[in-house]
Protein backbone atom coordinates (compact mmCIF):
# COMPACT_ATOMS: atom_id res chain seq x y z
CA UNK A 1 0.00 0.00 0.00
CA UNK A 2 2.81 2.76 0.57
CA UNK A 3 4.26 1.53 -2.42
CA UNK A 4 1.30 3.05 -4.58
CA UNK A 5 0.88 5.66 -2.39
CA UNK A 6 4.85 6.61 -3.15
CA UNK A 7 3.93 6.12 -7.31
CA UNK A 8 0.45 7.70 -6.14
CA UNK A 9 2.58 11.18 -5.15
CA UNK A 10 5.57 10.65 -7.91
CA UNK A 11 2.89 10.63 -10.69
CA UNK A 12 1.16 14.00 -9.37
CA UNK A 13 5.25 15.34 -9.14
CA UNK A 14 5.59 14.61 -12.58
CA UNK A 15 2.75 15.49 -13.81
CA UNK A 16 2.78 19.11 -12.54
CA UNK A 17 6.29 19.69 -13.46
CA UNK A 18 4.99 18.55 -17.25
CA UNK A 19 2.05 20.99 -16.87
CA UNK A 20 4.99 23.87 -15.65
CA UNK A 21 7.30 23.19 -17.81
CA UNK A 22 6.22 21.99 -20.95
CA UNK A 23 3.86 24.03 -23.70
CA UNK A 24 1.37 22.19 -25.33
CA UNK A 25 1.44 22.77 -28.88
CA UNK A 26 -1.44 22.40 -31.93
CA UNK A 27 0.07 21.40 -35.45
CA UNK A 28 -0.28 24.73 -36.54
CA UNK A 29 1.97 26.22 -34.48
CA UNK A 30 4.57 23.72 -35.23
CA UNK A 31 7.44 25.31 -37.64
CA UNK A 32 7.22 23.82 -40.92
CA UNK A 33 11.19 22.54 -41.09
CA UNK A 34 9.78 20.64 -38.17
CA UNK A 35 6.19 19.83 -39.03
CA UNK A 36 7.50 18.53 -42.50
CA UNK A 37 10.32 17.00 -40.83
CA UNK A 38 7.87 14.52 -39.00
CA UNK A 39 5.40 13.72 -41.28
CA UNK A 40 7.77 12.36 -43.79
CA UNK A 41 9.45 10.52 -40.68
CA UNK A 42 6.09 8.99 -39.50
CA UNK A 43 3.54 9.25 -42.21
CA UNK A 44 1.27 7.07 -40.10
CA UNK A 45 1.86 8.08 -36.87
CA UNK A 46 -1.83 8.83 -34.91
CA UNK A 47 -2.58 10.28 -31.34
CA UNK A 48 -0.01 12.79 -31.80
CA UNK A 49 0.63 15.53 -29.31
CA UNK A 50 3.18 18.53 -29.72
CA UNK A 51 4.71 19.97 -27.05
CA UNK A 52 7.56 22.92 -26.98
CA UNK A 53 9.73 22.66 -24.11
CA UNK A 54 12.75 25.76 -24.38
CA UNK A 55 13.51 25.53 -28.00
CA UNK A 56 13.25 22.02 -28.39
CA UNK A 57 10.02 20.36 -29.98
CA UNK A 58 8.88 17.21 -28.53
CA UNK A 59 5.85 15.08 -29.88
CA UNK A 60 4.30 11.54 -28.71
CA UNK A 61 2.68 9.66 -30.62
CA UNK A 62 2.11 6.24 -32.16
CA UNK A 63 2.24 4.11 -34.97
CA UNK A 64 2.15 -0.16 -35.34
CA UNK A 65 0.33 -1.96 -33.21
CA UNK A 66 0.75 0.45 -30.57
CA UNK A 67 4.73 1.32 -30.64
CA UNK A 68 4.87 3.99 -28.38
CA UNK A 69 7.54 6.82 -29.56
CA UNK A 70 8.88 10.25 -28.03
CA UNK A 71 10.78 12.61 -30.06
CA UNK A 72 12.76 16.28 -29.72
CA UNK A 73 13.06 18.10 -32.64
CA UNK A 74 15.72 21.23 -32.96
CA UNK A 75 13.64 24.55 -34.45
CA UNK A 76 15.49 23.35 -38.01
CA UNK A 77 13.60 19.81 -37.90
CA UNK A 78 16.28 17.82 -37.00
CA UNK A 79 16.31 14.71 -34.52
CA UNK A 80 17.60 15.05 -31.38
CA UNK A 81 16.88 12.43 -29.32
CA UNK A 82 14.32 9.41 -30.31
CA UNK A 83 12.58 6.96 -27.66
CA UNK A 84 10.49 3.96 -29.18
CA UNK A 85 9.17 1.05 -27.62
CA UNK A 86 10.40 -1.89 -28.88
CA UNK A 87 10.04 -5.71 -27.88
CA UNK A 88 12.72 -7.88 -26.34
CA UNK A 89 13.50 -9.83 -30.07
CA UNK A 90 13.97 -6.49 -31.41
CA UNK A 91 17.29 -5.86 -29.37
CA UNK A 92 20.56 -6.64 -30.60
CA UNK A 93 22.12 -10.13 -30.20
CA UNK A 94 24.99 -8.76 -27.94
CA UNK A 95 22.61 -7.30 -25.23
CA UNK A 96 19.91 -10.66 -25.07
CA UNK A 97 23.67 -12.21 -24.50
CA UNK A 98 24.40 -9.99 -21.85
CA UNK A 99 21.07 -10.18 -20.28
CA UNK A 100 20.57 -14.07 -20.56
CA UNK A 101 24.41 -14.23 -18.98
CA UNK A 102 23.94 -11.43 -16.38
CA UNK A 103 20.13 -11.55 -15.57
CA UNK A 104 19.34 -15.21 -16.10
CA UNK A 105 15.60 -15.38 -14.36
CA UNK A 106 14.39 -11.80 -14.77
CA UNK A 107 11.58 -10.67 -17.14
CA UNK A 108 12.03 -7.12 -19.10
CA UNK A 109 9.42 -4.60 -19.47
CA UNK A 110 9.01 -1.27 -20.95
CA UNK A 111 12.03 -2.18 -22.97
CA UNK A 112 13.31 1.29 -25.21
CA UNK A 113 15.76 2.17 -27.65
CA UNK A 114 17.24 5.75 -27.67
CA UNK A 115 18.69 7.03 -30.67
CA UNK A 116 20.59 10.50 -30.00
CA UNK A 117 23.16 11.94 -32.11
CA UNK A 118 25.92 10.16 -29.98
CA UNK A 119 24.60 6.69 -31.05
CA UNK A 120 21.91 3.95 -29.81
CA UNK A 121 21.20 2.68 -26.59
CA UNK A 122 18.92 0.52 -24.64
CA UNK A 123 16.99 0.92 -21.69
CA UNK A 124 15.14 -1.98 -19.82
CA UNK A 125 13.45 -2.41 -16.73
CA UNK A 126 14.54 -6.18 -15.01
CA UNK A 127 12.34 -8.08 -12.37
CA UNK A 128 12.89 -11.29 -10.47
CA UNK A 129 11.22 -11.97 -7.49
CA UNK A 130 13.89 -10.40 -5.19
CA UNK A 131 15.29 -7.23 -7.28
CA UNK A 132 14.40 -4.71 -9.47
CA UNK A 133 16.42 -3.29 -12.19
CA UNK A 134 16.55 0.30 -14.49
CA UNK A 135 19.19 -0.41 -16.87
CA UNK A 136 20.86 0.99 -20.10
CA UNK A 137 22.67 -0.86 -22.52
CA UNK A 138 24.41 0.28 -25.36
CA UNK A 139 24.75 -2.28 -28.81
CA UNK A 140 27.64 -3.81 -27.94
CA UNK A 141 25.52 -4.94 -24.55
CA UNK A 142 27.64 -3.41 -22.46
CA UNK A 143 26.17 -1.59 -19.20
CA UNK A 144 25.78 1.88 -19.16
CA UNK A 145 23.70 2.49 -16.71
CA UNK A 146 22.43 -0.02 -13.93
CA UNK A 147 19.98 1.55 -10.69
CA UNK A 148 17.52 -0.15 -8.36
CA UNK A 149 14.32 0.12 -9.38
Amino acid sequence: MKKHRIVFVAGLLVASTHFCIGQDLSPRQIPSLVLNSFKQGFPKAYDIEWEMNGNQYNVEFETGMFTDHEIWYDTTGKIIRHEEDISRDQLPTQVIAKLDKDFKGFQTDDIQRITTQSGIEYSLELDSNTQEWKIILNQKGEIITQITD
